[in-house]
């Protein structure tokens, strides 16, 4: 993975690294891997797709690069010897110590450049934000009204507050503001794109507040009023394209105005307008997070208060007035921060793209810009960071403060003297789940922000750190370049379709003080609870527990305000820890401890006494599954079970899509297992041959290794062989030789697969030297085998010049025997000259691929799917998916399994996949995002590459370019020549792929992030038939493998098999029988020339053919070339042509009852 795109060959990379000496940075990057990169960058920063292989920027550009693959750039020989200054050396020093490489240097660079405002913008919006200073100073005045008379405000505007309840004492009018000031990231040059936000405090004159409007959201109101009539009076301006209302961060009880420049500067800029109090209106000690505003009688809108009860303390009200009274001073302190700092503007700019990647930094309770600028402002102020720092190194500082510290647990206190009367840390941990308190020592500045969603920003922090160091990994791209949606980043993901149903649950939970805190809105009051309760359930299970921003989007002035429901589904995501994700039992503490109660409390009337091995008599939790795809949905049980128990949610208000896709992998009539089960009782079966083999008595040589190479046998097969046994009357038998053959009357029998496995015989001198001779040694091998197994194991064997096929089980195990030397035989060609020469021959390719290559690869992926238990389902669905599109025949299986592979060894940024559903959509991202022109893919198979392999690898891969595979995949034991991608994918299908693969990604996350619509996964496994000219539709009677479509047929045909009785007289199947297949294998043979053939083999029922353009252009008349052509005249010339009528009818006749009818899109095409 190395770092970032290939380094440029020799010279050039110096150039590279030492930087900019008269623009040579950006001559050595005009055809350099960085100027992809910058592309990409600047692409993703605007959130646009990057232009396939790093288009050309510029003219000059368009001439280096051939058709966007990389070459060095050329620099005069003068330019390449200079000695480096002082301040290069410097900068290579620092690059030296602190980056893996100069190219991590030049990509953050790069990426700063394309996020920060450009200096024309900037004046563009000074000179809006002066005409909205001057039209607030002219705006009049309203005399005084009861705060619920708000008849003076005009029908074309709405109060943007849910006033609930009602009624409450005050007095308004509006007075025009005493000042504005801007505030937020703008003034400190640490606003990124793409959305430009400009913060504006209006601050509002003292004359407009009564005492005690501290109380029963008497300032909120008043706050909501202010805005909503200078929303009346911009609305009728000119100067502004849009001005609608939106709650900051999501939180109701602060709605702010957004205003847009007029015409095409609309996108440019968003002005926020937060109203805020004149200081020292309020006295702070009012609102330390153990004082209460908000009266019970008042929200209850009961008439008198109870007799001696006493108010709950409100701490997220108090907040979120304290927050509007230190605006300024949060400004004030930031630019002291950032005064003589230069690497804090570069470092806030790459942790707001880190967030922004993350889906972290917007909504009710996010991890905002604000937040992490002032985390920086904190680091330097504990001196974790000095001002002499790079925004790189501001960047890793950050992160490793986030990775160690729990703010849930310790908080930090931005507050330098620390004054006796206000709140300690403690009273602030009391009231709030994360604690960050800000200068003043008043505000906590995370309070709306849950552990869980804390804990995720740390967890992130982490394994951000282990990317970074890890230099097998490109950094930059994985952290900064990648997005983390929710569906690929956490293994199962949940739905809460019907917020309102938290309603319900806050009863449930008595949450009647955090409901009068948050001013009703039950979503923010429950979430915590709910967070905890899931962390506290899955405990053991989950690395991580988190969920969703709460997101309200703005709306029009003219509109009511959005209710809390209005947030929409709320989601949460799951990461597991692979081992104990699936176990069935939840142990508890000896029935006689005190904690016994509490268990039993936790997990209702699903625990129950148990005695274990040890004696112990402990309270338990036992989950009803038995296959190991209901195994994996454990956490499914758990999470309905303790919603409905604690919080009151029906089981239908939970939309779980954890594992949607799995029914197209599933196996058999019993919808219950997806395979695993099967696969395991073939590797059994397998393995215990295999021993038999190697203490075989009797042969003249003995057996050195038994090597399965049937994906079966690392169980990426996608639909494993279940044991069979023929119904001898579908067959007709041909007596003299026992053997079967199928009946032409009765449907197509059971599909049989051999399962090829490899037996190494081991050297010896006897062997001959001539390659005839070992094919013949090999055939007298293949006699014994059968003949051995069956005396002295009994087992029926049918053996054949190249092979052995053994009916073990209900299973057919094809043996064939390998001699180590024999590929070297193969080789030898003898010159003209009488001189012995080794050359590679495809004779011998083929055999080192059979006998060395594909052993070892199964054996390395065998053993991958031992570390992860979900790597043969994902590449299960993997395959599946490739061969619903009907390109199973144009791409290898082993190259998909690689594919894969690489998902599980370099996940990076993420963790690896541990749901064969989180695989499969990372999977179709990595097709669909792989620059595939400009990188290998290397697969580090039992991490057997070192970092310098990769970049040799990578070097080599750029000056050979031209000759290589379109798909490149190297492993440690193929680093050159990419075996399994040497004949296909053709670039053609590569790049049908890439479209299918991103339009199936971007389909399938629509459709699991809408859980209010039917969730029909299968959608993307049925592939599109109107690319195709010609259709050949199948007989369904004769397709032996029908039951494996995608869209499982309702009845099918008794296709003549039984599960096996190990039965010893058994008559051998027929193996390996595919009517479909044998069919189009003719079809190549007879029409490659002029169409090429698609089919799923899963039980297909349509073959789709595609004509070659080529082939259809008239051709001189030749009597040789006149297969499948008919003659005609063109400008008096005889031209051939082809003749399609007698092809389509050649289709029907090759496939007599197979083929049902042959459907022509005429439209599609002309001769």
């Amino acid at each position: 993975m190395g770092s970032g795109g290939p380094r440029l060959a020799g010279c050039v990379a110096l150039h590279v690294v030492t930087g900019p000496r008269r623009g040579c940075a950006a001559a050595a990057m005009a055809g350099s891997p960085e100027a992809a990169e910058e592309e990409a960058v600047a692409a993703a920063a605007q959130g646009r797709e990057p232009p396939a292989g790093g288009g050309a920027r510029s003219g000059k550009r368009t001439a280096t690069a051939g058709a966007g693959a990389l070459q060095p750039a050329k620099l005069s020989r003068a330019e390449l010897y200079k000695p480096p200054t002082s301040e290069e050396l410097s900068r290579l020093k620092e690059t030296e110590d602190l980056f893996h490489s100069s190219l991590l240097r030049l990509q953050i660079e790069e990426l700063l450049k394309e996020v920060t405002l450009k200096e024309t913008k900037k004046k563009k919006i000074d000179a809006f934000l002066h005409e909205i200073n001057s039209l607030l100073s002219a705006m009049p005045e309203t005399p005084e009204t009861e705060l619920t008379d708000q008849a003076w405000l005009p029908k074309g505007v709405k109060v943007p507050f849910l006033q609930v309840p009602f009624s409450v004492k005050g007095r308004f009018r509006f007075l025009p503001p005493a000042e504005l000031k801007v505030v937020g990231s703008y003034l400190l040059g640490t606003c990124i794109k793409p959305e430009i936000n400009v913060d504006v405090a209006v601050t509002m004159p003292r004359e407009i507040f009564q005492d005690k409007d501290n109380l029963n959201q008497r300032y909120h109101r008043k706050r909501a009023l202010y805005l909503a009539h200078i929303a009346q009076h911009f609305s009728k301006e000119k100067l502004f394209g849009s001005v609608k209302f939106a709650y900051m961060n999501s939180n109701h009880l602060k709605p702010i105005l957004l205003l847009r420049p007029q015409g095409k500067d609309e996108k440019m800029v968003t002005v926020r307008l937060h109203a805020c109090p004149v200081p020292g209106l309020f006295k702070p000690s009012r609102f330390y997070p153990s004082k209460n505003n908000v009266r019970t009688a008042w929200f209850m809108e009961q008439s008198t208060p109870k007799e001696g009860a006493t108010e709950p303390p409100t701490p997220h009200y108090n907040n979120s007035i304290l927050c509007d009274t230190v605006l300024l001073s949060h400004l004030h302190f930031l630019s002291s921060a950032a005064a003589d700092f230069p690497g804090m503007k570069d470092g806030l700019a790459l942790l707001k793209v880190w967030l922004n990647q993350r889906q972290l930094s917007k909504g009710f309770g996010c991890f905002s810009g604000f937040l992490v600028s002032m985390l920086v402002a904190y680091l330097l102020m504990k001196r974790k960071i000095v001002k002499m720092m790079s925004g790189y190194q501001v960047l890793r500082s950050t992160l490793q403060f986030l990775a160690t510290t729990d703010l849930s647990v310790t908080g930090i206190n931005l507050a330098k003297d620390v004054d006796a009367s206000l709140p300690v840390l403690d009273d602030f941990h009391q009231a709030f789940e994360v604690v960050f308190v800000d200068p003043s020592g008043l505000v906590n500045l995370c309070a709306d922000m849950t552990a869980s969603k804390y804990h995720q920003v740390q967890f992130e922090a982490k394994r951000s750190m282990e990317i970074l160091d890890d230099r097998m990994v490109d950094g930059f791209q994985a952290l900064l370049m990648t997005t983390k949606p929710m569906l690929r980043a956490f293994d199962h993901v949940f739905h809460l379709k019907h917020v309102s149903k938290l309603q319900g649950a806050c009863k449930k939970m008595q949450l009647l003080n955090e409901l009068m805190d948050r001013g009703g809105n039950y979503v923010a009051a429950a979430l915590p609870f709910v967070a905890s309760l899931l962390a506290r359930g899955l405990a053991g299970r989950a690395l991580l527990v988190t969920h969703s921003l709460p997101q309200i989007p703005e709306w029009p002035i003219d509109a009511e305000p959005p209710k809390h429901k209005d947030v929409g589904p709320l989601m949460f995501g799951l990461l597991f820890v692979p081992e104990f994700a699936a176990s069935v039992l939840e142990k508890g503490p000896q029935a006689d401890h005190p904690e016994a109660l509490d268990f039993r409390t936790f997990w209702g009337e699903k625990s129950e006494l148990r005695r274990f091995q040890d004696g112990s008599i402990c309270e338990a939790v036992v989950w009803e599954a038995d296959t190991v795809c209901q195994k994996r949905l454990i956490p499914e049980q758990i999470v309905r079970h303790l919603l409905k128990l604690h919080m009151d949610i029906p089981e239908s208000s939970i939309c779980y899509t954890g594992a949607l896709l799995e029914s197209v992998i599933r196996t058999g009539q019993e919808a219950s297992g997806t395979g695993e089960e099967a696969m395991v009782s073939v590797v059994c079966s397998y393995d215990d041959l295999s021993r038999k083999l190697w203490n075989l008595k009797g042969l003249p040589l003995t057996v050195t290794a038994v090597q399965g190479v049937h994906p079966a046998l690392r169980y990426t097969d996608v639909f494993p062989p279940i044991p069979m046994k023929p119904i001898y009357s579908f067959h007709t038998r041909i007596r003299t030789k026992h053997l079967l053959l199928p009946s032409e009357e009765k449907p197509c029998p059971a599909y049989v697969a051999p399962l090829k496995i490899i037996c190494h015989m081991e050297g010896s001198g006897q062997w001959p030297q001539d390659k005839e001779a070992i094919k013949r040694i090999k055939a007298a091998f293949h006699l014994q085998l059968a003949e051995l197994l069956q005396q002295q194991h009994q087992l029926v064997c049918r053996p054949a010049v190249t092979h052995t096929d053994v009916y073990k089980d209900g299973y057919v195990f094809r043996l064939q025997v390998a001699y180590h030397r024999e590929p070297l035989i193969l080789k030898e060609v003898v010159t003209p000259e009488g001189m012995l020469k080794y050359q590679d021959t495809e004779e011998s390719r083929q055999l080192e691929l059979e006998t060395l290559h594909l052993p070892y690869l199964t054996s390395s992926l065998h053993g991958l799917q031992q570390q992860h238990p979900v790597f043969g389902s994902t590449c299960r669905l993997a395959k599946r998916w490739v061969s619903a599109q009907l390109l199973s025949d144009n791409i290898s299986e082993e190259c998909v399994d690689l594919l894969v592979a690489f998902l599980f060894l370099h996940p990076a940024p993420f963790t690896p996949p541990s749901s064969p559903q989180v695989g499969f959509l990372r999977f179709l991202d990595l097709l669909a995002t792989f620059d595939w022109k400009n990188n290998p893919l290397i697969v580090n198979l039992n991490a057997g590459l070192t970092d310098a392999d990769c970049t040799e690898i990578k070097n080599k891969f750029v000056a050979a370019r031209s000759r290589l595979p379109v798909m490149f995949i190297a492993t440690p034991k193929d680093q050159w020549s990419s075996m399994w991608t040497q004949e296909r994918p053709s670039a053609q299908i590569l790049q049908r792929l890439l479209v299918l693969s991103s339009e199936s990604l971007r389909a399938l996350e629509e459709q699991l992030m809408d859980p209010l619509n039917s969730q029909d996964v299968k959608m993307v496994f049925r592939p599109p038939l109107d690319f195709y000219d010609v259709l050949i539709h199948l007989n369904p009677n004769q397709i032996p493998r029908h039951l494996e479509s995608v869209d499982r047929p309702l009845k099918s045909f008794s296709r003549g098999v039984v599960k096996n009785s190990a039965a010893v007289k058994i008559l051998f199947p027929v193996v390996d029988y595919d009517p479909v297949q044998c069919y189009l294998q003719e079809l190549r043979d007879a029409f490659s020339d002029l169409a090429l053939f698609f089919y799923d083999k899963h039980g297909g029922e349509v073959i789709a053919v595609l004509w070659k353009p080529l082939s259809f252009q008239p051709q001189p008349f030749k009597v040789s070339s006149m297969k499948g052509r008919m003659v005609t005249t063109l400008n008096n010339e005889l031209v051939c042509v082809p003749n399609v009528e007698a092809i389509l009818e050649d289709f029907e006749v090759l496939g007599e009852g197979l083929v049902k009818s042959v459907e022509a899109r005429t439209e599609k095409w002309t001769i």
